[in-house]
């Protein structure tokens, strides 16, 4: 049906494709052209092209002048030529789309095109890259070029000092990873001034290997995070509490899901032991938060397979690797629960300062695109979530790699049995081969065996990024055993030795089918560059992972019925269809919770923009003065309708207590006299109160300076945004972990949590001005250094990464209570924070 419909209406790729080569043939027209300028001529087409976009030409008019001035000077600086499918792939990324090139098609060069067409602008270019290596290699290997034709190219890397980190993104081009640009948008939405801020607009962005970026990262969060002060007692009770929960009677588990569901016999059960009435209800968000993580500690998390208990330390075992992972921890609290579960010493919860999704933040750009060797299969969530349309570019040269059809076997032992004597084999007729893992464990398993064989190998398990790449560059060569696990060494072209094409190409093995066929997809891709030879194959057990849950039961009847032993495989293209379905399943089910995560993280995310879009009104404001009198103004309103309420008759107002109030605000002691109020009318009490304020204010402004007043303006607000912030975070985790139980009364949990959520922001508004306008009559310029944001003592984390920095006071807060919120805003009491001494 899809093949009679495309004869029709053809193929939007296709369509796409020819399109494009129009702009191909155009470029290719000025070759000769610029093949006759020098290199000064060459170089100053820069300028051109900058003064011609002045004058009202769009970027659109220079891409075919643009595009051949950058081959061209390819040509001559690197000693490269574009291809026309990599001019193709260039026009794509201009227009804002993914291009899936196989692997050895070139993509750091096809990235050139668009990223020199875009610097023009003067907005700046970030090309995101999946590590350090890689971003540093393509900086300084395409900087060449950038540098000839006159651009400034800058390097983001873990590491460097602010003014370092500030150049690099004031160049024409900035490279780095994912999660430098990431950490640094959070960092410059908690900074106190101006001038602390690194990030310029975020105007056009191209991701390389855009799926490992966009879909495989974007599942985890951005996160920067400072000590916490909350306790640790709750999480000892709640271990206590779901100690003797029975699976099957009490709560279900969804091996498929990794989700834990408790029954509603389970609540009630819960709620009468600690003696609530609804744990769901909005003032129990953290009980219900602390409940859900021990039973997920219970039932989900095992010792010695997704951690360990060392010296009285919980240390997770890395899922993919198989490996201890020291001083990492898993966030929300699970960790929490986890050692209180095991009885050792629970570490204090982190806060979260800030956090953003990867969907969120590349977003935001003005202009999007990527480029990966597999999009495809996942175009339906590029679209809906990114907006972005995948499009397949021509291969230079006809693929020449064979991809064998799987054989699956009845047990493990059985597959890598047949995998070993596969690999004996090749290595014996001097066929490289490259063998993809899926963890360490199975890595150094088969290292052993093939060492006892005598066959002589190298083993990539994703440690040394520059180790990786060497390594994986010479794994094409003339007998060359390579076992990679999790596809290390992604990124680097892998070039065959002499005599290899005779021996057919590259040789790939996949030990087991990945979830995604991206992925395996990713393994195959190694093999077959530029019309080279090529092979490859998966072996599969019925006791993988993907087949036991997914597709093994027709699989295993058609075994059992032909009487097959353990290790005769079954080898048809059939098999390999029928697994290809399960891996679609698999992916259909991924996209929709990653979805399901973004449609909640979507509403924290509208909540972001108002209060970062808050912060850099405050930022470049130069006179903050009439926003926090209006704050103020509103309080006294609010103090009015309490004390002097309108539909009171004036002997029945309490001028006494609306005193007390004012003074409470801003009022010195004694200026407001309660005869004088009494006898006013309610507008002329208004205007009085009004002018008792304006009064003290000014008399701060003059005790401080008017400088000193406009500096001290702007860092209270931004201090009690963040600290705010900070709160309302740290509620809105509690309210989402608990919020998917509301479907037990026939509630929809994504309307409850967008309704709640709205109702706790406006309130986070509320005490925010009100805080606003109390400390500005309270604290005290105690010193000329300049304020602190709350990057001091922060930490980041995106996964398992984590950085520290030192704590340091700013204002003397003579004046707080000890049971006060601290004026630093850390968001702890002022007696537990900077009054500790």
């Amino acid at each position: 049906m899809f093949g009679f419909i495309k004869k029709i209406f053809g193929d939007g790729n296709e369509k796409e494709i020819k399109r494009m080569m129009e702009r191909v043939e155009q470029i290719n027209a000025l070759e000769a052209d610029l093949q006759n300028l020098s290199d000064a001529s060459l170089a100053a087409k820069t300028k051109d092209f900058k003064l011609r976009l002045d004058k009202g030409e769009t970027l659109d008019d220079l891409l075919p002048e643009a595009f051949a001035v950058v081959r061209e000077a390819s040509r001559r600086v690197l000693g490269m030529r574009h291809f026309d499918v990599q001019l193709l792939g260039g026009i794509c990324l201009h227009e804002g789309k993914i291009a899936e090139m196989r692997t050895g098609e070139g993509k750091t060069l096809v990235g050139t095109l668009p990223t020199y067409l875009n610097a023009l602008t003067g907005k700046g270019v970030h090309v995101i890259t999946v590590n350090d290596y890689l971003a540093r290699r393509d900086s300084e290997w395409m900087g060449r070029l950038y540098n000839f034709l006159g651009l400034s190219v800058g390097l983001i890397a873990h590491g460097l000092d602010f003014n370092q980190r500030k150049n690099a993104y004031a160049s024409d081009i900035t490279y780095g990873t994912n999660n430098e640009f990431g950490f640094d948008y959070l960092r410059d939405n908690m900074v106190i001034y101006q001038d602390q801020m690194v990030q310029r607009e975020l105007n056009y962005a191209i991701v390389d290997e855009v799926d490992s970026i966009l879909v495989d990262e974007a599942r985890t969060p951005l996160i920067i995070s400072g000590a916490g002060d909350k306790s640790t007692e709750m999480y000892a009770v709640m271990a206590k509490t779901v100690n003797d929960l029975e699976e099957g009677v009490d709560y279900t588990i969804d091996e498929k899901a990794k989700a834990v569901l408790p029954t509603e016999e389970c609540v009630a059960k819960i709620e009468k032991r600690l003696q609530v009435k609804n744990m769901y209800d909005s003032e129990n968000i953290a009980l219900s938060h602390h409940f859900n993580q021990a039973l997920r500690a219970k039932a989900l998390m095992k010792r010695d397979r997704d951690y360990v208990v060392r010296d009285g330390e919980v240390v997770i075992v890395d899922e993919f690797t198989g490996r201890l992972m020291f001083g990492r921890r898993y966030s929300d609290g699970l960790h929490q629960a986890i050692e209180a579960k095991e009885g050792v010493k629970i570490e204090r919860e982190s806060q979260t300062l800030a956090a953003i999704t990867f969907q969120n933040y590349f977003r935001m750009y003005d202009k999007l695109s990527g480029m990966t060797g597999t999009a495809k299969t996942e175009e339906d969530e590029f679209i809906k979530i990114y907006g972005l349309p995948v499009i397949v570019i021509p291969t230079n040269k006809p693929v020449a790699r064979v991809d064998f059809p799987d054989v699956i076997y009845k047990t493990k032992r059985a597959k890598y049995k047949a995998v070993v004597n596969a690999i004996i084999e090749a290595h014996r007729k001097g066929q490289p081969v490259l063998v993809g893992t899926t963890s360490i464990e199975q890595s150094e398993e088969l290292s052993r065996v093939l060492k006892k064989s005598g066959v002589a190998h190298n083993v990539l398990n994703a440690k040394y990024h520059e180790m990786e790449a060497q390594i994986i560059a010479g794994a094409g060569q003339l007998g060359a055993v390579t076992i990679a696990t999790n596809m290390a060494g992604r990124g680097t072209d892998i070039v065959l030795g002499e005599g290899v094409e005779e021996l057919g190409g590259l040789h790939i093995i996949g030990t087991e089918r990945h979830e995604s066929r991206r992925i395996d997809n990713q393994l195959r891709g190694r093999a077959g560059r530029q019309g080279d030879p090529g092979s490859s194959r998966f072996y599969l057990s019925l006791e993988d992972e993907l087949m036991r849950l997914f597709g093994s039961d027709n699989i295993a009847n058609i075994m059992d019925k032909l009487g097959m032993e353990e290790d005769e495989p079954i080898e048809h293209a059939l098999i390999t269809r029928s697994i290809e379905q399960a891996q679609k399943k698999v992916e259909a089910r991924n996209f929709d919770i990653r979805k399901h995560v973004l449609e909640y993280d979507d509403v924290m995310n509208q909540q972001r923009e108002v209060i970062y879009g808050q912060r850099r009104q405050i930022l470049m404001g130069d006179n903050l003065k009439q926003n926090i009198m209006d704050m103020i103004y509103k309080l006294i309103d609010q103090e009015m309708d309490v004390y002097a309420n309108e539909k009171l008759y004036p002997e029945e107002w309490e001028v006494d207590k609306l005193i007390k109030a004012c003074e409470a605000l801003f009022a010195p002691e004694g200026k407001l006299v309660q005869s004088e109020l009494e006898a006013m009318s309610r507008d002329e009490l208004k205007e009085t109160l009004q002018k008792a304020a304006q009064d003290a204010y000014a008399e701060r402004e003059l005790l401080f300076g008017e400088d000193s007043m406009r500096e001290l303006e702007k860092v209270i607000m931004l201090k009690v945004v963040d600290s705010k912030w900070m709160e309302h975070l740290d509620q809105m985790d509690m309210l989402r972990e608990g919020i998917n139980l509301r479907a037990y009364g026939q509630r929809n949990p994504l309307i409850e949590y967008k309704v709640e959520a709205f109702d706790m922001f406006q309130g986070m508004i509320a005490n925010i001005q009100e805080d606003i306008a109390k400390l500005m009559f309270r604290v005290n310029i105690a010193t000329e250094a300049k304020p602190q944001s709350h990057l001091e003592g922060a930490k980041e984390v995106h996964g398992d990464e984590v950085e520290e920095d030192p704590k340091k006071p700013y204002v003397n807060h003579d004046t707080t209570g000890r049971n006060d919120l601290c004026p630093c805003g850390s968001g702890k009491k002022y007696k537990k924070c900077c009054g500790k001494e």
